[in-house]
């Protein structure tokens, strides 16, 4: 049993007054663009998957944050419009299980009105019952959480007692609504679930939803995190390869976050996610917006940077693009290149709070 640490929720303070915005295309310190954003628009989840949301930090005790504390769907729509100004192409709304915001689909459309490639990650259990609200609404694809296909194996990834059918009834209703091609994340823990590798790469051969394979990362501070539960990408592309041969893929964009691999036969594709192992910092083009508005530059950042109180202030769009083109180009995060085994122990964000 681990000890109980309370996630790290800090943001400093918005720099007063930042340097005018040029117009220019943003880059960071490392000569990185602003091209995605993912917005968290819960810190809730109704799973406790081991590598996110442990049970023993994630309790009946635990404080999520007051609904006066997050950011409404009105501001969310400002930031986005502001953050679409200043060169993003992407926005990915997560969480947190975003589909436990009420009236989720009420702000897809207002983001749907932005000239943007909209998605959405999930862990599916209430995606049959919104996906066609969610297309509808303008949603253009989503991403599905799914760790294994064994139902054991499943409740013990999740800590919910969640069955696995309802996940792939959720996969289905996405399809029949649209949103599609479908992509589906396992994060891979030796010893728990990496015996699914194949059999959930057998499951979505042949049906055009792309599975891609997530090395465990060190996100926050209370998944336990060590390199023997890593499984390289390498070696998970073996494991497949033994069964149903792969060649690489070109990526499609500069940036993106998996490796791709196609069959051989022509069956479909798939991808890795090599954080660990082969760290793609150099091409990272993401931002992150919190649950209560603090801007985060890395996935595993200890600090944000606030928002909330220019967009509650009274701040100009002006203003707050100013904030936000600051806070990119002094951007130097690489942590996945550096990682050590002591920087894998300091505290940081955790990943329910600023979205995966």
């Amino acid at each position: 049993m681990m000890d109980k640490v309370i996630p790290i929720r800090s943001a400093a303070p918005a720099r007063s007054p930042a340097p005018r915005y040029d117009g220019a295309p943003l880059a960071d310190t490392l000569g990185r663009g602003l091209r995605d954003l993912r917005i968290s628009v819960t810190d809730r989840c109704n799973f406790r998957c081991v590598y996110c949301m442990p049970r023993e930090v994630f309790d009946s005790e635990h404080k999520f944050l007051p609904h006066s504390a997050i950011l409404t769907f009105e501001e969310i729509a400002r930031l986005a419009r502001v953050f679409v100004g200043l060169g993003v192409k992407k926005i990915r709304l997560t969480g947190g299980e975003p589909l436990v915001r009420r009236d989720l689909d009420r702000l897809v459309a207002m983001l749907a009105e932005l000239d943007v490639d909209l998605t959405l990650t999930t862990n599916g259990s209430l995606l049959a019952k919104q996906a066609a609200r969610l297309a509808g609404a303008g949603l253009k694809r989503v991403t599905v959480s799914l760790d294994a296909l064994d139902d054991a194996v499943f409740k013990a990834m999740n800590d919910a007692e969640f069955p696995v059918a309802r996940v792939l009834e959720g996969i289905d209703a996405a399809a029949a609504a649209g949103l599609g091609p479908i992509k589906i994340n396992m994060v891979v823990k030796r010893g728990t679930n990496d015996r699914e590798i194949v059999p959930l790469a057998r499951r979505f051969r042949g049906t055009g939803h792309v599975v891609r394979f997530i090395e465990y990362m060190d996100v926050g501070s209370t998944n336990g995190w060590r390199m023997d539960d890593v499984v390289p990408s390498a070696e998970v592309l073996e494991r497949i390869g033994a069964h149903f041969p792969l060649e690489p893929v070109e990526p499609d964009y500069r940036g993106e976050v998996a490796e791709r691999w196609r069959y051989r036969d022509g069956a479909g594709e798939i991808g890795v996610i090599s954080s660990v192992t082969q760290a793609f910092c150099r091409d990272c083009t993401r931002m992150r917006l919190s649950t209560e508005g603090a801007l985060y530059t890395c996935l595993f950042a200890q600090a944000g940077h606030d928002l909330k109180s220019l967009v509650r202030g009274g701040a100009s769009d002006d203003e707050i693009r100013n904030e936000i083109a600051a806070v990119w180009r002094a951007r130097g995060d690489r942590y996945s290149e550096i990682r050590t085994a002591e920087t894998a122990r300091l505290p940081k964000v955790e990943m329910s709070y600023i979205g995966g």
